[in-house]
């Protein structure tokens, strides 16, 4: 007995203790993967002159990235309670460089499709994964600042994805690769830079499981109240991400895509800052916050595109991000906070799986409304249909804590 219990400690080494460095390190592991996830969102007007396809396809290209983020949460969930956190992150790390290097390639539209779904595949991995790596790796009393930090990663990741793709398209020789190749250099350094990332292995887990979906019973009011922000919130973002670059350029005329990453990238970069900023507040406050502010946000957008307005656009795209961020930050904690432990990651998925879900579905019906009514009135109808929603997440707000 005590030969085997010496065996189980040597297959399970005591972590290392949480330091500045680790904490570094899975931050910025954690914001380039995401990054790599958003790159080709202001390429999309180049790749539709390039391969000929139209906005219906390329809303496809988005949202076959949603089916991997799904996969991945699946089948990947808690693979790193049982295999250990850095060799699934160095999963994910791999899934991204591969993303990028068929997008380098990019000479079929197979390609792009096989890229997009490998980059959703190392999101999902990151989106169940690495939070909780980064919470791990916070030092002794850092732990609130951890939290934070890995909001900023994510959302913050995302808006830095879609900037540095625009800018580098614009300014940088090459628009089609000069964004791919610097991602994939950054996830070279990436991977190294999980050498100081701290790995915690929970001794329960005995064999993978799928983490499958499930609200339990103590949550599933809670997930009701909190299923209207998810639904709008990623919407949103889906709309921004794969509709934006081709109604600023068919609507506003306006082919920079250096302006067209910039307009999207305040909406991540919104998000993470108020998600930020603004935690401190009671649930119930940032929910009927978060929801009015979508609710404006959707009204400018439909301004934006009646006047042709470039600023009000962009007005809008930061108020949708600050209101997307404080209604899912929100549903999330308020969610946890009510499920027990063991149950936690179960409703965290289902949240996650129903936002990816309604981030890929509305913005594929709104490309092929497009064919029917015109780009601009598929965006407008599409906004009315997200204000309604919102108002029907303001009828459960009440269940949130007051304080």
């Amino acid at each position: 007995m005590a030969d085997e219990t010496a065996a189980a400690h040597r297959r399970r080494p005591e972590p290392r203790v949480a330091t500045g460095w680790g904490l570094a390190a899975s931050v910025y592991v954690f914001a380039v993967v995401m990054m790599g996830t958003t790159l080709p969102t202001p390429l999309y007007p180049l790749y539709e002159e390039r391969f000929g396809f139209g906005t219906a396809f390329t809303t496809q290209l988005f949202a076959i990235y949603a089916v991997g983020v799904i996969g991945a949460l699946v089948v990947f969930g808690r693979l790193s309670d049982w295999l250990g956190r850095r060799p699934v992150l160095s999963l994910g790390v791999v899934f991204s460089i591969a993303s990028a290097v068929l997008f380098l390639i990019g000479s079929h539209i197979g390609l792009l499709l096989a890229g997009r779904v490998l980059s959703g595949l190392a999101a999902g991995i990151f989106t169940s994964t690495a939070t909780v790596t980064v919470l791990e790796n916070a030092p002794a009393g850092r732990e609130r600042l951890a939290g934070s930090l890995a909001t900023a990663a994510n959302m913050g990741g995302l808006g830095l994805g879609i900037l540095s793709s625009g800018l580098l398209a614009r300014f940088a020789p090459a628009p089609l690769l000069t964004p791919f190749l610097v991602n994939a250099l950054m996830l070279v350094i990436a991977g190294l830079a999980l050498i100081f990332v701290r790995d915690r292995m929970r001794g329960g887990a005995t064999a993978v499981q799928l983490q499958l979906p499930g609200i339990p019973a103590s949550a599933k009011r809670m997930f009701l109240a909190a299923s209207p922000g998810a639904i709008t919130g990623f919407a949103v973002c889906g709309l921004y991400s794969a509709i934006a670059p081709s109604f600023i350029g068919q609507t506003l005329h306006v082919t920079s895509t250096a302006v067209t990453g910039t307009v999207v990238f305040l909406l991540f970069g919104a998000s993470a800052t108020a998600q930020v900023l603004l935690r401190g507040f009671s649930d119930r406050l940032l929910i009927v916050g978060g929801t009015v502010t979508m609710i404006v946000s959707m009204g400018a957008l439909v301004f934006a595109l009646i006047a042709g307005s470039l600023p009000v656009l962009i007005v809008s795209a930061a108020l949708a991000g600050a209101g997307q961020g404080l209604v899912f930050m929100t549903g999330m904690r308020a969610i946890t906070a009510v499920t027990a432990p063991e149950h936690r990651t179960e409703a965290t998925t289902s949240y996650f799986i129903l936002a990816y879900v309604f981030m890929s579905v509305p913005a594929i019906g709104a490309g092929f409304l497009a064919a029917t009514v015109g780009l601009a009135n598929a965006t407008m109808i599409f906004a009315v249909a997200v204000a309604v929603v919102c108002v029907a997440g303001l009828v459960g707000a009440r269940r949130f804590a007051a304080r």
